[in-house]
Parts: C-alpha cells; sequence; structure tokens
C-alpha cells in the first residue's frame, strides 16, 4: 500500500465522533482509538458490563468459524469491518490452516488504512490485501476484492458484529439487501460467518448501549433471533445452528470465557448450496 495513500487516509481521519472500530479496539485493550472513542466506550461498559468479554467471545467465535471453513477446504476469505488489527488475525488463522489462502480485509476506518501494513504479512504461499471501502458500497468493494480473489470459487463471507450498525430502511441501509447482493456474487460452496448484538439475552443493558451509540452517531440496531436468523433464509446452516456467540463450537480454552456468563451475541455459520 503506497505511503501517501496512508498518510492521505490519517489526514481524515475524524476524531471528533467516535467511530464503532475504533470503541472496539478500546475494548479489546488496543491503543488506537481516541478520547471520543473511550468516552462512549466507558459509557456503554457502564450500562452493559458485557461488552468486554462480549468482544473477546466475538473475536475468539471468528477465529473458530474461521478455522472449520479453512478446515473444510476453503480457501479464499472476504472480511467485511474488519476493524483494527488485533493479533491473531482472520488471514492468520486461515493460513495457519492452508498456508495459500487468500483473504481480502474491508473497512471505511482511516485509522484501519493507517494500519493496514499489519494486515498484509501474508503467508508467500498465499495473499492478503486490504480494500478501503464502505460495506454499502456493494459493487465498489466486490469490484475491487475481485482483483484479488476469484468469485467462480468459493468464498467465506465475513461480517463479524458489524450488521448491528446496519439499518433496514430500504430507501437507507437495507441490511437484508446488503447481505443478499453479497450472497448473489459468492459461488455455491461458499460460506457466510455472521455475529450481531441482540437484545434477547439482556434487553435494559442493550437498550442503554444502544440509546448512548446513537447518541453519539452511531446508527445501532440490536436484533432478536428471529430477525438475526432471517440473515440465514436459503443458506444452510452448519451446527449448532444460530446460538450465542461463545456456545458456537467452543474449544477447550473457550470455558473459561463461557463461565463469565452470556453475552448478548447471536453467532451463526451458513454455506450457499
Amino acid at each position: 500500500m503506497a505511503g501517501s495513500e496512508a498518510e492521505n487516509a490519517s489526514a481524515r481521519i475524524d476524531t471528533s465522533r467516535p467511530h464503532p472500530a475504533r470503541v472496539y479496539d478500546w475494548w479489546l485493550g488496543g491503543k488506537d482509538n481516541y478520547p471520543v472513542d473511550e468516552e462512549l466506550a466507558r459509557r456503554i461498559l457502564a450500562v452493559d458490563d458485557t461488552v468486554l468479554r462480549g468482544a473477546r467471545a466475538n473475536r475468539r467465535f471468528m477465529q473458530r468459524a474461521v478455522r472449520v471453513a479453512a478446515e473444510a477446504g476453503t480457501r479464499q476469505f472476504l472480511d467485511i469491518g474488519t476493524g483494527i488489527p488485533t493479533e491473531p488475525n482472520l488471514h492468520q488463522v486461515a493460513q495457519g490452516v492452508a498456508a495459500e489462502a487468500k483473504v481480502v480485509y474491508a473497512d471505511n476506518d482511516p485509522i484501519v488504512l493507517r494500519h493496514a501494513q499489519a494486515l498484509l504479512h501474508s503467508t508467500p504461499e498465499g495473499s492478503t490485501q486490504y480494500v478501503h471501502a464502505d460495506v454499502r458500497d456493494v459493487d465498489a468493494l466486490l469490484h475491487r476484492a475481485a482483483e484479488s480473489l476469484d468469485f467462480g470459487r468459493p468464498i467465506a463471507l465475513s461480517l463479524v458484529a458489524l450488521t448491528h450498525y446496519l439499518g433496514e430502511d430500504p430507501a437507507g441501509d437495507d441490511v437484508y439487501g446488503l447481505l443478499r447482493r453479497y450472497l448473489a456474487a459468492l459461488a455455491p460452496g461458499s460460506w457466510l460467518i455472521l455475529s450481531q448484538v441482540t437484545p434477547d439475552l439482556n434487553p435494559a443493558a442493550i437498550e442503554k448501549a444502544a440509546e448512548n451509540f446513537r447518541r453519539s452517531g452511531t446508527p445501532f440496531h440490536p436484533r432478536s433471533l428471529p430477525e438475526f436468523s432471517r440473515f440465514f433464509e436459503g443458506l444452510e446452516l452448519l451446527g449448532p445452528g444460530v446460538i450465542p456467540v461463545s456456545g458456537w463450537r467452543p474449544d477447550p480454552e473457550d470455558v473459561a470465557l463461557q463461565a463469565e456468563g452470556i453475552v448478548p451475541l447471536y453467532a451463526g455459520v451458513a454455506r450457499k448450496t
């Protein structure tokens, strides 16, 4: 990635309002956030004490789901809403299973672009690329991803903890319509990896957290089990189906995290047949 591109992006970073990627970075203990992000992160933590372990549980789910897809033979991955690098990153998991795996990351926060070099340490056999694009601009994002990925072959599409920032207004975000467009571009045998905040498991705390996000200018749309399950219509859900994120095929090292309590996130993985 050209240095001038990263420098220009850094100059466009808006530190006057919080960004979800940077708030999430603070919850994970990262340093790539600003006072405005920390302020919102702390306000949400004050009303929902599950967010720190939720962020960790969400990362662990991503790692497990990617490993499952890679072990099943998937060699291409498109991760939208990448966020700020936190090891192990998706490409490290995928290429740890198959060194030849190809990964494209996409995000719209300039600070992620600034740190993109941290994402680009691929194995010699595979490739890791970064696309600076917004999930809402489906055509542009897919066009740039196609420079690295073969859309005639299966791809694992990952949108982890992203859909709750997108609404359902056909004149606006229309998150279900966006997902259908991405899925339509994928070959049979492709995967969908999703997680999403839900009000079902801690309604009062999630409503307060959502109010804090919205007051900061960030749309926030927690979804119920039926609403989240709708993302997988027409796909083949993998067992155990749609489930709280910590319970999706946990590894032995996830037991301690599960013991801390359920976090209000649903997760699911499905294949396009």
